[in-house]
């Protein structure tokens, strides 16, 4: 029997299961509803679906690399305690080599890439994972970098992977400069490498209110051009990695104390768990009676 997309979305509404599990289920039961149903159950994936609508913002952020390839991804779980039992290190482990190996474009793609080349998908895996580990967690975004021999990646786990950091330097091999890079990324939390990154409508919109500022202050016009230069300077310092004070040794700015290893900064990503989501409303007894209620 032919497997619609009406099909499919029929029973995504009935069980939250992912789409591609959806599909399978169909095609196994001949496009009977009810067995579609069952089917899910059984292996799991209703009771995955069933967690879908609670709030999955702790976890961790991973780091993998190999050879001249190296991902960063967010995995998010709704405790803590979850996010530092083994299960799920070894499912951000298997998620990461996934996504290295099979190179995804979009997290889309990915969830419906084959774990590894084969056998069920990367979102029946982790479908499976919840079945086991009895919480919600999803994949909520990864980023694939790649560098040629002569460049050096930086990969950093700050407090157990509550902020993961990769960068990509250019012009040395030394992984420990890099490191330190992705430390103080970590620590200051830059947005943009240099200034040429900074989009040119952000600048003006800066450069507006400080001008806005200023004039507000009582100062002439004559001299506020030049205030406005100034602290569009200190705008700068704030929000660029490279003109930023290195943490390890403030005397120096990032990019000199990057040159001074003959290198350049080409790339970083920066993950914090759960920054931009809805957090959890409950305390620590909470959590702790949530666990032993399961």
């Amino acid at each position: 029997m032919a497997i619609t997309a009406q099909m499919v979305k029929e029973l995504r509404e009935k069980t939250g299961a992912g789409m591609m599990d959806c599909k399978k289920a169909l095609q196994e039961t001949d496009g009977d509803l009810d067995q579609a149903v069952d089917f899910l159950r059984e292996k799991g994936m209703a009771k995955a679906a069933k967690k879908a609508d609670r709030i999955a913002a702790e976890g961790s952020a991973h780091i993998v690399t190999e050879g001249n390839k190296a991902v960063i991804i967010e995995v998010n779980s709704e405790t803590d305690f979850v996010a530092k039992n083994d299960q799920f290190k070894t499912l951000l482990n298997e998620i990461a080599t996934h996504l290295l190996n099979q190179n995804p474009a979009s997290l889309e793609e990915a969830m419906g890439q084959k774990l590894h080349g084969e056998g069920d998908t990367l979102e029946t895996y982790i479908n499976e994972a919840i079945a086991k580990i009895g919480e919600k967690i999803s994949l909520r975004r990864f980023e694939i970098v790649e560098k040629s021999d002569q460049d050096a990646f930086g990969a950093y786990l700050h407090m157990g992977g509550r902020i993961g950091v990769l960068t990509l330097l250019e012009g040395t091999t030394d992984e420990v400069v890099a490191k330190d890079v992705a430390m103080h990324i970590a620590a200051v939390n830059p947005r943009y490498v240099s200034r040429d990154e900074v989009p040119e409508e952000e600048v003006n919109k800066e450069r507006d209110v400080l001008k806005q500022q200023a004039l507000n202050e009582g100062k002439p016009e004559n001299i506020v051009e030049k205030m406005v230069e100034g602290r569009l300077r200190k705008f700068f310092e704030e929000i660029c990695l490279v003109d930023q004070e290195f943490v390890k040794d403030p005397d120096q700015k990032v990019k000199q104390y990057v040159e001074s290893k003959g290198a350049t900064v080409k790339s970083f990503v920066r993950y914090e768990v759960g920054e931009g989501m809805e957090k959890r409303d409950d305390n620590f007894v909470d959590e702790v009676m949530n666990q032993v209620n399961k």
